[in-house]
This record gives structure tokens, C-alpha cells and sequence, in this order.
């Protein structure tokens, strides 16, 4: 039995311990530098700033030897990209810009924010005109700030800044690389390993770790949680502005009709989510809702309280929490401004073409008639009185009282005067008016 158990003994040190000699020593002693990976794959927004914050943030603390971030957008709100530019200046990790397969407008001007920059085959940098919300060229004051950032951004990397600026100026030329006026600058791989806006040129991650000498590093990838997820869709300027227009319109149809129904629960639901995704990106405060949710129940209190004041001022409280949510009081307020001018031209449009098939609208308008056909009577007509005689019983000057058959009626006379006491008779009868004429003697 004892020489079982030592034949057993043997058997399973031989599985356990033989299989383990032959990792390499730096895999099994945890000494392994460590690497972490995020993706700048979407447009740029406030919802993508946290994020990386988060990435950014939890290499610090776990003394990462790098970061590497793969970029594939095609741009955004420069103000997110200018926040995510101040996160990559601060930290001491090391960052490196993977940019698989395009890094345009507010992508090239993060790209040139980090340390090194690694580029794909078919990879693109640059296109960083900046522009409006409506895709209009900004003003020369916004262009000058941009044009000066993207310089600065190239002269911190020590690259030649006249690429960067070249990215956001249409007037500058670059004859070597066929960029004439009237266009942005666009780089390819190769020249942008050329002018040195990029180290290298990789085809894959792996490819990259190998040339930056990571390879047998522990690379943690950092996922986006679905806070954060919801968090960039809903700051997305496009669908701000449709949060904001649907939000708009569901409180004034809802003020303008009885009780509370599916436009206050699509007003209120869309305005719950953009305070959700810009709290969640850090931008809404405890009191931008506090605000918002007083101006709601105001507004919920003006079902109870007639007179429109109390749903005014909670009007006014939800617009002034809606404004001190954005980074900017005027872009907030334009955006505002422009849903809520949309949210009365879509509600005037529909009161006027499609107030017959939506059956929202029924709160709103009056559809129903007190039409004879239907039954409704404004009042009786007396044609029974046609061709009576009755006796006048106050003096019609023209309208006065008469009696027929014991019954006192409103009479008007056919034109002239007619005396109490005088016979006359009814001539014609119109609705309610009773028509008479003295009859003579």
C-alpha cells in the first residue's frame, strides 16, 4: 500500500511540476512589464473623455509601462478632444497611438498628443478642418484657436508643426507632398513615417508589441462598460440635439393639453436620458437635476394648479438645468434654442396636415361640431307660431313682448311701431326670432 501511494505521489508531481519548468521564468514570476489597450473607435465625444480617463487612470495606478491606444474616427467636438489632449499630457505613462485605419479631424489631433504614433498600411492622419454642428466652416476666431492647438500639439511631439498646421489650414501648400490650396492635408502611412508624424509602420497589434519591444508583456485590454457606451452615444451631438428636440416638444404639447399622457412620458423620458449619458460623462452635476427634477414636478403641478404660472417657471427651471449641463452656456443655449424652435415647427406642421390620422393631437384640437346632423339643437325653433294672431303686450319699438294662446313671447316687429293692446300676427319665423305685423282693424 505504501508503495502505491508513492508511485501515486510520484506520478502526479511529474504532471503538476514537469509542465511548469518549461514556462519561460519571467511569465511564471509576474515580473512582466504590463500594457494596456483601449480603442478610440467611434466619434469623439464627452462620453468617450471618461473612458479614457478610466484607461489612463488605471494604468497609473497599476504602473503600466504603456498604453496603447487604437484609433479608428473620423473626428468630433473639439473641446472633447482638446479635454482627452490634457489627460494625455498629464500622465506619465507612456502613450502610443495605434492608428488602425483612420485618425481625422480631432483623431489626428489626439494622435498627435501621445508619445509615439504607429500607423497601418492603409492608415490615415489628418482632415482637421474644424466646423460646426450644421457642417459649416467655423469662425476665424475658432479656426485660429484650432489651427494654433494642432501647432502646438506637433511642437510637443517635436515634429515640423507646418503638417499640422497644413491638417487644419486649406491655405497652406505642401508642393512635396501634392497638397495645394483649397484642401486640408491628409497623410498616408508612408508620409507620415516620411515628414515623422509616425514611428513606423505596423500590420497588426502583435506586430506592434514586437516592434516596441513588448512583446512578452501582460497586455490588458480595457473594455468600455455600458455606462460608458450609453454615455458617448447620448453626448453625440446629433443625438443631444434630437434628446433635446423630442424633450421640447413633449412639454409643450403636453402644457397645451389636458392631464398627462405620452407626450409628457416622451418629453420626460428623453430629457432623463441626456442628463443620464452627460452625467455619466461627468458633465451634468447634482445641481443641474436638482434643478431639472423641481422644474418637472412644477410642470406636473400646473395639472393641478390651473393658470399657467407654476408650468412656466418649471419651464424655466428645466431650460437653465439644461444650460449649466454643457461645457459652453452658448453652444448649450444655441443647441437648446434650435430644439426647441424645431419641436414648434414639427408641432405646427402636424397640427396643420396630419391633425386628422395622429390622434395625439386630440387634446389639442377641437374636432367635434354641435352640428343639427348630429343631433344637436341650439335652441327650438317656434315655426308652430306661423300665421297666429296674439295681442302685444308692451310696445314693440321694434321688439317688445307678445301673447298668444297665454304663452308671452320675444317678438320684433316688421318695421314700424306697434302699441300694447294693438293685434298682430306672426309673419315669418327665423330660429328663435319671431317676426310680427300689426294686423288692422
Amino acid at each position: 500500500m505504501r508503495k502505491f501511494s508513492k508511485k501515486l505521489f510520484a506520478v502526479i508531481f511529474l504532471l503538476y511540476f514537469i509542465p511548469l519548468s518549461l514556462i519561460p521564468i519571467n511569465q511564471v514570476s509576474g515580473d512582466n512589464d504590463l500594457v494596456y489597450y483601449a480603442k478610440i473607435d467611434s466619434e469623439v465625444t464627452d462620453g468617450l473623455t471618461e473612458y479614457l480617463k478610466r484607461a489612463i487612470t488605471t494604468a497609473e495606478e497599476n504602473n503600466a509601462k504603456a498604453i496603447i491606444f487604437e484609433i479608428h474616427t473620423p473626428g468630433g467636438v473639439v473641446a472633447a478632444a482638446q479635454d482627452i489632449a490634457k489627460l494625455l499630457g498629464d500622465t506619465k505613462v507612456t502613450t502610443i497611438a495605434f492608428i488602425n485605419h483612420n485618425a481625422l479631424s480631432a483623431g489626428a489631433y489626439i494622435s498627435l498628443n501621445m508619445d509615439e504614433i504607429y500607423m497601418v498600411p492603409s492608415g490615415n492622419i489628418g482632415a482637421a478642418g474644424v466646423i460646426t454642428q450644421d457642417g459649416n466652416a467655423a469662425d476665424k476666431k475658432a479656426q485660429s484657436a484650432w489651427i494654433a492647438a494642432m501647432r502646438s500639439a506637433a511642437e510637443q511631439g517635436g515634429r515640423d508643426p507646418i503638417y499640422a498646421v497644413a491638417m487644419a489650414d486649406e491655405s497652406v501648400e505642401i508642393p512635396e507632398l501634392g497638397k495645394e490650396k483649397g484642401e486640408f492635408l491628409t497623410l498616408t502611412a508612408t508620409d507620415a513615417v516620411k515628414v515623422g508624424y509616425a514611428e513606423g509602420i505596423v500590420g497588426s497589434k502583435d506586430e506592434l508589441l514586437q516592434v516596441i519591444e513588448l512583446q512578452h508583456a501582460d497586455l490588458e485590454i480595457i473594455d468600455k462598460t455600458v455606462s460608458e457606451r450609453i454615455a458617448e452615444f447620448i453626448t453625440n451631438p446629433i443625438i443631444t440635439s434630437l434628446l433635446l428636440t423630442l424633450g421640447s416638444l413633449g412639454l409643450v404639447l403636453e402644457l397645451y393639453s389636458p392631464g398627462f399622457g405620452l407626450p409628457g412620458m416622451i418629453g420626460i423620458s428623453s430629457f432623463l436620458l441626456f442628463f443620464y449619458g452627460h452625467y455619466i460623462a461627468g458633465l451634468a452635476g447634482y445641481e443641474s437635476l436638482i434643478l431639472f427634477i423641481l422644474g418637472v414636478a412644477l410642470i406636473l403641478l400646473e395639472f393641478f394648479i390651473p393658470g399657467g404660472i407654476v408650468g412656466f417657471i418649471g419651464l424655466g427651471l428645466v431650460i437653465l438645468s439644461i444650460l449649466l449641463t454643457g461645457e459652453s452656456l452658448i453652444q448649450m443655449g444655441i443647441s437648446l434654442g434650435i430644439a426647441i424652435t424645431f419641436a414648434i415647427i414639427v408641432m405646427v406642421i402636424f397640427m396643420k396636415f396630419f391633425k386628422k390620422r395622429v390622434r395625439i393631437f386630440d387634446n389639442l384640437v377641437l374636432r367635434d361640431a354641435t352640428s343639427t346632423e348630429k343631433g344637436y339643437v341650439s335652441n327650438e325653433s317656434r315655426t308652430d307660431l306661423l300665421n297666429k294672431e296674439g295681442t302685444a303686450l308692451t310696445p314693440l319699438r321694434p321688439s317688445g313682448t307678445i301673447i298668444i294662446d297665454n304663452e308671452r313671447i320675444d317678438a320684433v316687429s316688421e318695421g314700424g311701431f306697434i302699441n300694447s293692446g294693438d293685434k298682430v300676427v306672426v309673419i315669418k319665423v327665423e330660429g328663435v326670432r319671431v317676426i310680427v305685423r300689426q294686423v288692422k282693424e
